[in-house]
């Protein structure tokens, strides 16, 4: 699996121990985490144990993620990634989120246009899902824009934080 992937305005590098500092940061706001399956991480080991986490999942093929370094700056701005990887079933699933201090500047859609192509082209995957919050407008308008099709909501499917939620399930296949 690659560890690094360039896009024009940034760089994706697979998570390593060091990046806890910048992800913490992002992870403990209440702003960008209203939407993952996360509480807001309340102390740096919390982003430090995810990051070992998805270390493990990378080794065992079975997911990986990215930090989203920002090249101007040389900054962390966010995550992403492939949060499921069957290669058995030929398909994945992404998520991502993005300092809210560099929402709306099109790095989320940027970020997700690269893992799209390295998915289909290098990973030979045939279908990419993204499950979203019925209210998380902005995660829904950067899918429509990299042409996700909506397939449906799946009803208390998953709970997060202490109570079941709806979940919208996007999808791109190689085909499409």
């Amino acid at each position: 699996m690659i560890t690094e992937l360039s896009t024009k305005r940034l760089l994706l590098r697979k998570m390593k121990s060091s990046d806890s500092d910048s992800l913490f940061q992002i992870w403990s706001d209440p702003e960008v985490t209203r939407f993952m399956n996360i509480d807001r991480f309340t102390d740096q080991k919390q982003a430090k144990e995810m990051i070992m986490l998805f270390d493990k999942l990378s080794k065992e093929n079975t997911a990986i993620r990215y930090s989203i370094i920002e090249l101007e700056s040389n900054k962390i701005i966010g995550s992403c990634g492939y949060n499921i990887l069957d290669f058995e079933n030929a398909k994945t699933e992404i998520g991502y989120e993005i300092d809210k201090h560099y929402w709306g500047k099109g790095y989320a859609p940027e970020a997700i246009s690269f893992l799209i192509k390295y998915a289909f082209n290098d990973l030979n995957l045939n279908r990419i899902e993204a499950k979203v919050e019925p209210e998380n407008v902005n995660s829904i308008k950067v899918l429509k824009k990299l042409s996700f099709l909506f397939e449906g909501t799946m009803r208390k499917v998953e709970r997060s934080k202490g109570r079941f939620i709806d979940l919208n399930l996007y999808s791109l296949l190689v085909t499409d």
